[in-house]
């Protein structure tokens, strides 16, 4: 097993968990935040922005283990308000492509920082292991 921090390149975490984990031939990716490597929100108001700040979080660990978007095999999506639904999904298929990983969205009432509109946590198969995601 191997915990990844991308110290420099991701917020510092606010509680006590690590960027990710991998182990048994998957990387288990904490919920990422739109916040920069400094742990400011991104897209204050604009659900679409803070998509992509979330998801390049997200491309950052995958890339931190040799793996892409498309070895991702289950997101959690986490929404303010499920009407940002398709506004987060368009932003979605952007990075996803033709890779549609098992997914989850739910509405919630608050995410760990107040002003956050959307928290996308993932699975990803890392390549190597003889398997194909």
């Amino acid at each position: 097993m191997r915990r990844i921090r991308l110290a420099g390149q991701l917020a510092e975490p606010i509680s006590h968990y690590t960027d990710a984990v991998e182990a048994s031939g998957f990387l288990y990716i904490s919920g990422m935040l739109p916040v920069n490597a400094d742990g400011e929100l991104v897209g204050t108001g604009d659900v679409i922005r803070q998509s992509e700040q979330v998801l390049d979080n997200v491309g950052a660990v995958l890339q931190s283990a040799g793996a892409t978007f498309d070895d991702v095999v289950r997101v959690g999506v986490f929404v303010r308000d499920m009407a940002d639904r398709e506004l987060v999904n368009t932003v979605r298929r952007r990075y996803f492509g033709d890779a549609r990983p098992a997914s989850t969205l739910v509405e919630v009432s608050a995410l760990a920082n107040p002003d956050a509109l959307v928290e996308i946590e993932a699975v990803a198969l890392l390549p190597g292991d003889g398997h194909k995601a």
